[in-house]
């Protein structure tokens, strides 16, 4: 018997949840989950407020969300893998530990490059909430494991959507500092809950760590449908990013003439595209994972159509930007529920592929996506949004005729 089955069986009869793990403890990694990976995202309506502070051009503040990114990817590709190796409740800890620290210095920061490095730091460790997702997809059974992983997944989508939302109202009422210095304090707070509330998961491998390294590049061909999913959600992450990006420059514009923490607000629309996470878990489990999955592609194209269509009226825009956001959720959790069956003992390194490869998406849809804005306006943007979900769905016609299972 597997380390993970023993886990598994060991673990079933303290267990009274229907779905195999208790509904508190669920709650708990979701809102984990959504407040580690906001993170990321507090500085981008802070921009304009530290380039005065620091007295940097706007086009150097910018290097402030960059750096961010990529401390993410670096903590993807060397922090997560960890989670097989190391006992999960420690490695949690500690990296909740660091990111707190590093939320600080952020917050005293007294010059820009302090202030990039804390960044750094604290994005490559916020990689929590990828190490959460996995663990709990290890403590559900089988029959429900796209349940629970939808639910936790609906709170890591609700903190990226919020998270520009509070850090407008926060440094809006209380500065920018606060804004880092209450993520810190929610993030100690996270450590020693997570701490209490979590169970001891026993590494699934015991190889070196570079051996897990190596073994996450092979994991890639090993198993083609990793790659697959990984790609379809890199095009529907680059279409999310794009209209996250540019909508702002809409609403702030001379049709709408929304003020930053307007714009904030307007973000909470998007909200409502994580209500959809429990029903893709939902089909997910039903194996109905390929019909949803190019259903999902369709409806992000017709967001995009939607709002193209009415660049001038702010709800159909909000209604373009609820169906993206449902669609995005729908094929990440669908994509997560297929890669975490491809090896159960290799979960944490499935999931760094599988991130990595679809946040590079993002991250290239983020910044071809104001390019095109800026050259060839709204028009042109949701021509772009609505093109690369096509090409998902295009891709995704390929995949029974070349055998892949999803």
């Amino acid at each position: 018997m597997s380390v993970s089955s023993e886990l598994h069986s060991s673990r079933r009869p303290t267990t009274s949840s229907p779905h195999g793990v208790p509904g508190r403890l669920v709650a708990l990694l979701a809102v984990a989950s959504g407040l580690t990976v906001a993170n990321l995202y507090y500085a981008q309506p802070l921009l304009s407020s530290l380039s005065g502070v620091f007295h940097i051009g706007t086009a150097t503040a910018g290097a402030l969300i960059t750096l961010t990114q990529v401390g993410y990817v670096i903590g993807m590709l060397f922090l997560v893998p960890l989670g097989d190796r190391l006992e999960k409740r420690n490695l949690i800890t500690v990296l909740l530990t660091v990111t707190t620290l590093a939320l600080v210095a952020a917050g005293l920061a007294t010059s820009f490059p302090m202030l990039l490095i804390a960044s750094l730091v604290s994005g490559a460790t916020s990689v929590v909430a990828q190490i959460l997702v996995p663990f709990a997809a290890s403590l559900a059974p089988d029959h429900a494991r796209g349940r629970v992983v939808g639910r936790v997944m609906s709170g890591l989508l609700t903190g990226i959507l919020l998270s520009r939302t509070l850090s407008s109202l926060v440094s809006d009422l209380a500065g920018w500092r606060v804004v880092f210095l209450g993520s810190a304090a929610l993030m100690a707070v996270l450590a020693v809950a997570l701490r209490a509330a979590l169970p001891r998961h026993a590494p699934t491998t015991t190889i070196p760590y570079h051996h897990v390294l190596r073994s996450t590049a092979r994991l890639v061909r090993t198993h083609p449908v990793l790659l697959r999913r990984g790609l379809y959600q890199a095009a529907m992450f680059g279409a999310f990013s794009a209209f996250w990006t540019t909508v702002s420059f809409v609403l702030t514009g001379p049709r709408f003439h929304y003020s930053p923490v307007g714009v904030g607000v307007f973000a909470l629309v998007g909200a409502a595209g994580a209500a959809v996470a429990p029903f893709a878990g939902h089909w997910a489990d039903r194996g109905l994972v390929r019909p949803a999955t190019g259903i999902a592609f369709g409806v992000a194209a017709l967001a995009f159509a939607l709002a193209g269509f009415g660049r001038g009226s702010v709800v159909l825009i909000a209604l373009a930007a609820i169906l993206l956001d449902m669609a995005v959720q729908t094929t990440l959790i669908l994509g997560q529920h297929t890669v975490y069956q491809l090896d159960p003992a290799a979960r944490a390194r499935l999931n760094s592929a599988f991130i990595a490869t679809f946040f590079a998406g993002g991250a290239v849809g983020s910044q071809l996506g104001s390019v095109v804005y800026h050259a060839g306006g709204w028009a042109a943007l949701t021509g772009l949004g609505a093109a690369l979900p096509v090409i998902a769905l295009l891709y995704w016609t390929t995949e029974r005729r070349q055998g892949a299972t999803s």
